[in-house]
């Protein structure tokens, strides 16, 4: 069966944009799939944030993902599977600061501030690793990932050239359309957990703060004779929400005015959010169940990366 694997960082709090371009498509995949779902709690150490607020992310995070539908698939905390911080010391002792100075986080990321810390300048290597153990044929990316993947296979190639074959080489894929979700205060970007909070619908916002955000949403100075239309180029805001509507299971049939289509996109996001946070509101409640959900993921996955690790060091001589 073909293997699948993400990795979500507990950077901020999930959206309507991770949840219709990302975790729907990921939970109607499961049946076709092993399936390996991960918070990559370790990569959210790269920048500053309390304790406090790490931990309450990540146990957000953790019941969110059961609540959208991903119970089919082995879940599991990234810093719980200690073969992923060790293979990536390995994988450092072949990556070149060439290469990983050339990352575009990291370019970006040290330009706007006068310093930053190293694990910003390793983690693509870490991200390799978590990868490469799981030995995935294919791994399906978007463009903003393409050159963590690119860096993944050159490690791998230089890793498999110099030491031996040890690691599969994972072909980059295009995944499945999902429902490309931007900002509703700037629709030119995607809408992102860590963005600005007004132009983006976390997924346990409240009926009353999906409405208030939508109605704030930017549309287009210009209506004219049909209003509602899409088209991404001249009036991005109402393609957005159109988009939203749509991947909601609403419909613009009806709607000739921004204010129906504001109204309209606030009932379909909110219809689909509500099942997930009456779970979500259920397994908050029981948090010792969604902790034996992913220690019993992190078990397998101990199980799964082991022979990878245990090949990998061998074959430097360990």
């Amino acid at each position: 069966m073909t293997r699948r694997l993400s990795l979500l960082t507990p950077s901020g709090r999930l959206t309507l944009g991770n949840l219709l371009g990302a975790l729907r498509p990921m939970r109607d995949g499961q049946d076709t799939a092993d399936c390996f779902y991960g918070i990559s709690d370790l990569h959210a150490l790269t920048t500053p944030r309390s304790p406090e607020t790490l931990r309450a992310a990540i146990a957000e995070q953790s019941a969110l993902l059961l609540a959208v539908g991903l119970d089919r698939s082995t879940l599991f905390r990234q810093s719980r599977v200690p073969a992923h911080t060790e293979l990536s010391y390995l994988l450092e002792c072949v990556a070149t600061t060439g290469e990983l100075g050339r990352m575009i986080q990291f370019k970006e990321k040290s330009r706007r501030h006068e310093t930053v810390r190293c694990s910003l300048f390793t983690y693509p290597v870490l991200m390799a690793a978590d990868i490469l153990l799981y030995q995935p044929e294919q791994v399906p990316v978007g463009d903003d990932q393409r050159q963590h993947i690119e860096l993944t296979r050159d490690v791998a190639l230089r890793f498999n050239t110099t030491y031996g074959e040890v690691f599969t080489l994972p072909e980059i894929t295009v995944p499945p359309a999902g429902a490309r979700v931007m900002d509703l205060a700037e629709p030119t970007r995607k809408m992102s957990k860590s963005g600005p909070e007004a132009g983006s619908i976390a997924l346990l916002d409240p009926p009353d703060v999906v409405r208030r955000k939508i109605a704030r949403a930017v549309t287009d100075s210009d209506p004219g004779p049909d209003p509602v239309r899409a088209d991404r180029d001249a009036k991005p805001g109402v393609t957005n929400l159109l988009e939203i509507l749509t991947a909601c299971g609403g419909s613009a049939d009806d709607v000739t005015t921004y204010g129906a289509l504001k109204s309209a996109v606030t009932d379909a996001v909110v219809a689909e959010l509500a099942p997930i946070q009456a779970r979500y509101a259920d397994l908050a409640a029981d948090p010792a169940y969604v902790q034996e959900v992913f220690e019993r993921g992190a078990a397998r996955c101990r199980e799964v990366t082991a022979p990878v690790l245990a090949a990998a060091r061998a074959a430097v001589g360990l």
